[in-house]
């Protein structure tokens, strides 16, 4: 069969398993995918240690590979240097914010070397559906660790922030 889309292309279209608004790119954790010797290569990292999604990334990975004329594919999973929130592209910052999940801010500065995992919680954080600045934090978790639960007292409507790592 002949591949008419390159694996790159592929690959960067599969969606989160926790976010399926996002796909894999614009989340960052995309790291690379390149073809040796007739296999493909796609190397991930996991937004933390122990992501309970990455299984079910690499496996859609594997398929959506498959299913465009990729037979022969490898998921690596790549732990250095840490993800961050700052991998998020523009596109996904917005694609999160019309989902109605606030969009992280700038992750906080850590020297090279190991990374401590701190998932703070930010007071300043804007209502994705009215714009309101001044939001209430109703639970430091939501869906999954990486997201804190909020409310916006001008709409009244719950939100999910998405925190900075």
């Amino acid at each position: 069969m002949v591949n008419v889309v390159s694996a790159r292309a592929v690959a960067e279209r599969v969606t989160d398993p926790e976010l399926p608004m996002l796909t894999l790119a614009e989340l960052g954790i995309l790291r690379e995918v390149f073809e040796e010797d007739g296999k493909v290569i796609v190397s991930i990292t996991p937004t933390y240690l122990g992501c309970p999604a990455m299984d079910t990334m690499r496996d859609d990975l594997l398929h959506a590979l498959g299913e465009a004329g990729y037979p022969d594919v490898e998921v690596r999973t790549v732990l250095a240097p840490a993800w961050s929130t700052d991998w998020i592209t523009e596109r996904g910052k917005a694609k999160l914010a019309d989902a109605g999940i606030a969009p992280p801010g700038k992750a906080p500065f850590t020297a090279k070397g190991p990374v401590p995992l701190t998932l703070t919680v930010r007071d300043d954080v804007t209502c994705p559906r009215c714009g309101h600045a001044d939001t209430t934090e109703l639970s430091r978790f939501g869906a999954s660790a990486c997201r804190a639960l909020r409310r916006c007292p001008a709409c009244g409507e719950p939100f999910e922030h998405m925190k900075e790592i």
